[in-house]
């Protein structure tokens, strides 16, 4: 099943509850987003998604308020539905928040996490470190970003709050997002970026807190960086021209 449409036999099942072909409909959309192939600004529209993907109009207006929740898409009265803008004020502002909520995490994670914890992070490291992020055509990996999200939620899961976690790992998906859209912005090379991953494991499995909250940060501000550029660049009018 492609990010871009799903099959219709998957979508209308005889008996299958409108709430999973919301589901469907809300993860083909989510991956389009992320993969910046739904641009900020670009107009939703109810009909031609259920038409796109053979289903009826509910299901569709479900899955967009669930995504709206996620702060991916947007709702105006009278207008209908859009795709979340993006900014440099957002991209800070959700910057510091994520270094605020991750140093909470971690912190905590660190003091309370035990063996299997360290584990899980060594792991999904060990993982991460052994994949590349671009696929042959330039793409980014989805077996990569899977990776790269399991070990950042790893960092904090030790932390005994499952909704801290929760909000951690939304605003990592926000930053993503922002990522990907800045695609064609110089990156790190794939030796750095490991190296940054690697040390902050380092940090964490010896138990030095303001290091390994230290590096995070900076992993985190890094990113932000490479996104900024980008941003500055683009022309918010040419989304707002085509819809979906």
């Amino acid at each position: 099943m492609s990010n871009n449409r799903l099959s219709q036999s998957s979508l209308s099942a005889s008996g299958e509850e409108r709430s999973t072909r919301a589901s469907l409909v809300a993860n083909s959309l989510r991956n389009r987003i992320m993969a910046g192939e739904l641009e900020p600004d670009m107009q939703l529209r109810v009909q031609s998604l259920a038409d796109h993907y053979a289903v009826a109009l509910s299901p569709v207006r479900e899955a967009l308020n669930r995504l709206a929740s996620e702060g991916l898409v947007t709702a105006h009265d009278m207008r209908g539905f859009f795709v979340s803008s993006v900014s440099e004020a957002e991209l800070d502002e959700l910057t510091r928040t994520r270094c605020w909520l991750n140093e909470t995490a971690l912190r905590q994670s660190m003091a309370e996490g035990g063996a299997a914890w360290e584990e899980e992070v060594l792991l999904s490291y060990h993982r991460l470190s052994r994949l590349t992020r671009r696929t042959p055509t330039g793409e980014v990996s989805a077996e990569w970003s899977d990776a790269h999200r399991t070990f950042h939620r790893a960092l904090t899961t030790g932390c005994r709050s499952e909704i801290l976690v929760g909000f951690c790992d939304q605003l990592f998906v926000q930053a993503e997002r922002y990522r990907n859209l800045s695609r064609q912005a110089p990156a790190a090379s794939p030796l750095q970026r490991d190296d940054e991953h690697r040390i902050i494991v380092e940090a964490v499995l010896a138990r030095n807190a303001d290091h390994a909250v230290s590096l995070l940060n900076d992993h985190f501000a890094a990113t932000a960086k490479l996104c900024r550029s980008v941003l500055l660049s683009r022309d918010p009018g040419d989304a707002r021209r085509t819809s979906a």
